[in-house]
């Protein structure tokens, strides 16, 4: 703990960087000595110590991206999904999600469980071998086996067996002991299993198995066709079967005495082992014979399982296997049980399935009861108990991608009401005909840990829909999903130049903007519209106003230079000269509202006009658009703020910067951002020429938002590549660095070049959530999220744009003059300006809805290196000042006489006495490169930090964290850093991502509680903390993948079964493959690796005063358990024995006096 004082007699520390600002209203930069008079101490006790700082992943959520395999554990009922980065994801009851990674990235090509030993072995494309230790929260790699001459095609783990059998690319099948991880040095050869005569080789292992009457039989599979029994005991093959067609799968029969295999010619055969000369039956499920008489040709069946059931035909269930002529068929799972067949079309090709069944034992009636298939970009469980073959409701959040994630939103300690609220809300509109059976996949323990509380998180997808999730406890469910394309008309392409933009996601979303408290919630769309919808309870008929901003038009636009036309678009309107108008509004502009440019605007989207009923939810009230001007599209929006005490919204882009008044439905302001300084302009700008050639310039601007608008969409939408893409081809952000900062040219608009993003890319510098769709080509990328960034004044271009980066509504003090704060507009623009804007809102509520708000000229204008990112404010005492807001009230509710609904608005009561307030307080700023602790009223710069000079910032929050508060940011190198308030203390400084794509840089985003979350893949959102209590916490919070389970007793078989149906029992195959009899394997063929034996879960047990026990604790109860099982063992060998004495001397009984003939 340590205190920090700052006396302000004149003076400012010093620090690198600074330089003199060309505004004496600018208070102090960085270096810069401060003029203003100084107020009494200021004595800020701050708490935060690096000691509370600690990053680490925390879960993931939605579906595994690009999966590749599937595994289940029948009595353990947990899932396992491989995919192609090396990522395994482990799924049991709800809560019960963990996520594993492969250091090497390679990807999973096949998963096999240790059943109900709380293990998983994982074979990747690197030929390497990995056991995961499952019986601690956070799986850890115990042993690895890199295979250096062979390439891994296959394996196979027999039921309570700890030797796995491995199939290779050469044909050879190796063995491993899974407890040592070592190879043994039995091998099968492919030249020894097929015949010597055999003059081609047979291909890859495609298929392992042991069989279910004989465990000393293993069935080896050939990619060319070739099928071989080999007799582990005789190291000799039973029976060899070579069939023309290539094999992609084959499952036995419970009984071992067939077994069905899966062709590439979309063809079933059906195998005896009596007669194995040639299959027992064809079939070509879906062939049909043509007239000619010949099978129509078919797609590969690519997997078959053939289960039986105790009172039914048995099931064939196959992927794949359709006629080729019918193009345009979706993938399907198809179902033959019995003579009925039921063909299942899925929504994405099928990775994987697996049919569930009751018993883990091969040789028992299977009694399958469930599919789980595996899609591409879809996790489904098919119901087999009913005709119908309903599908089971999934639990988990496997649909955050349903449509592509654009932007994302978190909310962490939000009112403890609203989720229940939206929970009620969403419910009404879920999906009916699933499967009334529990979700099979069930295993793990979870329960809720006592550090929770509500979190909510908000994503915005790319076709115009919301999301809202309960992030509560690191889960994530579904609350309520809204779509904002419902407010706008379907667009159609023959309608004006708004034809231009009606592309595949024209209702694509930027940013969100929401206030839990007041439930008001503001969505920035990819067409330059902002919707505000207001949340009810009840349903209503409403009608949507809609306004037009005109904030479009350049300076350099003008063709005449005269003083009367040089802002034509931006001349501020006079508060009182809007009256409340339906549709259509729009300051009135001395240059641009002529009949002529009013012809010529055309909007993006055409809202719905009329009446409507809307359901109980968020209802939208008030639509913000920005039209086309003189055959310009409108620029992106690059920042929004709203504000519900105030009543007021604010959105600013490249151009300038609008506030509505949503409750009077008008427009108080509309200007440029140069046209904001008034005389404080900090930089000497010069006169703009007019524009040569007016029309060919029009028509490059086309061409650029042409380029923009389609390519950009076009790849988010198709194949979810957007986000990726990103990453493909980033440079060194290092080496971006090294170009001279003056060689840096900032584009004067988006579409002056095609490939060129307006300056500072406001889409990852916008307030609340980042923009999307700055994802044009390389070249843009290289130029916009990797390029030097200037942080001299005299290298900026003059013809640069400024765009209004962050806003933010508040009680601050507009000039060092004031004395009392007032209702304050902070601006941040991409040239590292603060300028504070004061207003004068009614506070009585009926003239609030009749009198004007009024915005007073530019008051403070402040500086700092970089564009800005964040603003937020301290009391005098350190404590967060959070905006004032208005408590929710559902203006749909029927009228209470007795209650009038009025407004109840709260404001900041300040941690000390009402003398704090008149001592102003402390402004935090943070743009892309440094921050700034600024005192109000007097604008002096208390503490400067440079955050980075090789990179910049992506993303700044003003957080809560252990009862006090720090700024956090990540930086485009991949670094998370946390500094302290007001002192600017690093806290933290970790190196989390190596390099940051823009898919993660558009969705990071900071929470209270030392919480943040991004987009991972296109499909998962990782969350992570860096609060070190909620590290040591982790551990509570995570589910329990492992559960101790008593494994189900095999069936009894018999005397008779056991007499004749072969010597299972008696196969031991420690004899067969121990060092003892078959030797060492040799070292060059693969290399053992011992893993980190659960080090991170080591860690965490002995962090406890208690992790010697508990561990010791562990180790005793699982001996126990062994010897309990060994002793049960025992005793079942020993029942069996006397069964088998009492059946034999009952039999010599019976036969003792008979004759041989007699027999």
């Amino acid at each position: 703990m340590k205190k920090f004082r700052k006396v302000l007699d004149g003076l400012t520390t010093s620090s690198p960087g600074g330089g003199t600002m060309g505004s004496p209203s600018c208070g102090s930069a960085a270096g810069t000595p401060t003029t203003a008079p100084t107020p009494k101490e200021i004595d800020v006790q701050e708490t935060l110590v690096s000691e509370n700082f600690q990053l680490c992943k925390t879960v993931r959520h939605g579906f595994p991206y690009q999966p590749t395999a599937l595994a289940f554990d029948p009595v353990q009922k947990i899932l396992a999904i491989g995919s192609r980065s090396g990522g395994v994801r482990i799924l049991g009851r709800p809560g019960v999600d963990c996520f594993c990674q492969h250091e090497s990235g390679a990807a999973v090509l096949q998963l096999q469980f240790l059943i109900n030993e709380g293990a998983l072995v994982t074979a990747c494309a690197d030929d390497t071998l990995h056991l995961w230790n499952l019986r601690q929260r956070r799986p850890a790699i115990l042993h690895s086996l890199k295979f250096n001459r062979e390439r891994i095609t296959f394996c196979h783990l027999p039921f309570q067996s700890k030797w796995l059998y491995v199939g290779t690319e050469r044909g050879n099948t190796h063995i491993v002991n899974i407890e040592s991880f070592i190879l043994s040095g039995y091998v099968i050869m492919w030249n020894k299993a097929i015949e010597l005569s055999t003059k081609t080789h047979p291909g890859p292992v495609v298929h392992l198995s042991d069989s279910p009457k004989d465990e000393g039989k293993l069935l080896i599979g050939f990619e060319s066709g070739t099928i071989v029994q080999w007799d582990l005991r005789a190291k000799k093959a039973d029976f060899r079967i070579y069939y023309d067609e290539a094999i992609h799968s084959v499952s036995w029969h419970h009984e071992g005495k067939q077994f069905m295999c899966s062709h590439s010619d979309g063809s079933l055969t059906l195998w005896n082992l009596r007669n194995t000369s040639k299959p027992v039956q064809v079939t070509f499920p879906h062939g049909k014979i043509q007239k000619d008489g010949r099978k129509e040709s078919c797609k590969p069946i690519l997997k078959v399982d053939y289960k039986t059931t105790r009172n039914s035909e048995p099931f064939v269930i196959f992927s794949g296997g359709l006629s080729y002529d019918k193009a345009g068929r979706r993938p399907t799972l198809t179902i033959m049980h019995g003579k009925a067949i039921t063909v299942l079309e899925m929504d994405y090709p099928i990775v994987e399935f697996m049919t569930l069944c009751e018993t883990p034992y091969n040789n028992e009636v299977q009694d399958p009861f469930a599919v789980v298939v595996l899609l591409e970009k879809d996790l489904i469980v098919v119901d087999l108990t009913q005709s119908n073959f309903p599908v089971f409701e999934n639990p988990y959040p496997m649909d955050i991608h349903e449509s592509p994630v654009t932007c994302t939103a978190y909310f962490a300690d939000c009112p403890p009401d609203i989720i229940p609220v939206l929970y009620s809300i969403g419910a009404k509109h879920k999906k009916t005909g699933y499967s009334q059976k529990e979700w099979p996949v069930s295993g793990g323990m979870w329960t809720l840990g006592s550090h929770t509380y509500p979190e909510i998180i908000i994503t915005g997808h790319a076709d115009g829909s919301i999301k809202f999730w309960d992030g509560s406890a690191i889960t994530l469910q579904m609350l309520y999903k809204l779509k904002t394309s419902k407010v706008f008309e379907k667009p159609k392409p023959s309608e004006g130049r708004a034809a231009e933009l009606v592309d595949e996601d024209p209702f694509a979303v930027q940013m969100v903007s929401w206030c839990p408290q007041s439930r008001i919630f503001c969505v920035v769309g990819i067409s330059a519209h902002i919707i505000l919808y207001r949340f009810s309870k009840y349903d209503a008929n409403t009608q949507i106003v809609s306004l037009e901003v005109r904030l479009q038009c350049e300076s350099e636009d003008v063709i005449s230079p005269s003083e009367n036309e040089n802002n034509p678009c931006f001349s501020e309107p006079h508060s009182g000269s809007h009256s409340p108008q339906p549709h259509h509004q729009h300051p009135a502009s001395p240059g641009g509202g002529t009949p002529e440019g009013v012809k010529d605007s055309a909007l993006c989207l055409k809202v719905k006009d009329r009446v409507a009923r809307v359901p109980p939810g968020y209802q939208a009230e008030l639509v913000i658009q920005l039209p086309w001007m003189d055959g310009e599209p409108p620029q992106q929006i690059s920042s929004l703020d709203i504000n519900s005490a105030y009543g007021l919204l604010a959105f600013g882009n490249c151009n300038g910067l609008a506030v509505v008044d949503y409750l009077q439905k008008t427009i108080l302001l509309c200007m440029s951002t140069l046209d904001l300084y008034g005389a404080a302009d900090p930089y000497q700008r010069l006169t703009r020429s007019p524009r040569r050639n007016r029309q060919s310039t029009s028509e490059f601007c086309m061409r650029g938002l042409s380029n923009f608008y389609s390519d950009s969409k076009k790849r988010i939408r198709t194949s979810y590549q957007s986000l990726t893409e990103l990453s493909d081809n980033q440079q060194s952000v290092d080496m971006e660095r090294s170009k001279s900062p003056t060689s840096v040219h900032y584009p004067t608009s988006l579409h002056n070049d095609p490939r060129v993003l307006p300056e500072p890319v406001a889409s990852l510098r916008a307030s609340h959530c980042s923009p999307v769709f700055y994802l044009l080509d390389n070249e843009s990328r290289e130029n916009s999220f990797s390029r030097s960034r200037s942080s001299s004044v005299s290298s900026i271009d003059r013809d640069t744009k400024e765009a209004i980066t962050t806003l933010q509504f508040g009680e601050s003090y507009g000039r060092k003059s004031d004395a009392l704060p007032t209702p304050c507009l902070w601006v941040g623009t991409s040239l590292g300006v603060i300028l504070v804007i004061p207003m004068s809102i009614p506070t009585d509520q009926d003239e609030r809805m009749e009198e004007p708000v009024t915005i007073g000229p530019s008051g403070a204008v402040l500086m700092l290196k970089g564009s800005v990112l964040r603003f937020g404010f301290l009391d005098c005492m350190g404590a967060l000042i959070q905006s004032p807001y208005e408590v929710w009230r559902d203006l749909n509710a029927p009228e209470d006489p007795d209650r009038p609904r009025k407004r109840k608005l709260v404001h900041y009561s300040p941690s000390s006495s009402q003398d704090t307030c008149g001592e102003g307080h402390l402004a935090i700023v943070c743009s892309e490169r440094q921050a700034k602790v600024f005192l109000m009223p007097s604008q002096s710069c208390l503490f400067v930090h440079n955050i980075t000079e090789s990179s910049f910032v992506l993303r700044a929050d003003v957080v809560s964290v252990c009862n006090s508060v720090c700024l956090a940011c990540f930086c485009a190198n991949g670094h998370v850093m946390t500094l302290s308030l007001p002192s600017l203390r690093p806290l933290m400084d970790v190196s989390y991502l190596p390099l940051t794509d823009m898919r993660i840089a558009r969705t990071f985003c900071f929470t209270n509680g030392g919480q943040a979350l991004y987009l991972s893949s296109p499909t998962e959102i990782q969350r992570i903390t860096y609060s070190q209590e909620m590290y040591d916490n982790l551990q509570e919070m995570l589910g329990e993948l492992f559960t101790p389970i008593e494994t189900p007793e095999a069936q009894n078989r018999g005397f008779l079964k056991g007499f004749f149906g072969g010597n299972a029992h008696t196969f031991d195959r420690e004899e067969l493959f121990g060092e003892a009899a078959a030797g060492k394997a040799s070292r060059s063929l693969a290399q053992h690796i011992p893993g980190q034996a659960g080090v991170e879960g080591m860690k965490v047990a002995a962090s406890g005063a208690v992790g010697e026990l508990a561990r010791a604790r562990i180790a005793l109860d699982e001996r126990g358990q062994r010897l309990g099982e060994l002793e049960e063992r025992t005793a079942l060998m020993m029942t069996s024995a006397e069964t088998f004495s009492k059946h034999a001397h009952e039999l010599m009984l019976k036969c003792k006096d008979k004759k041989w003939y007699q027999f």
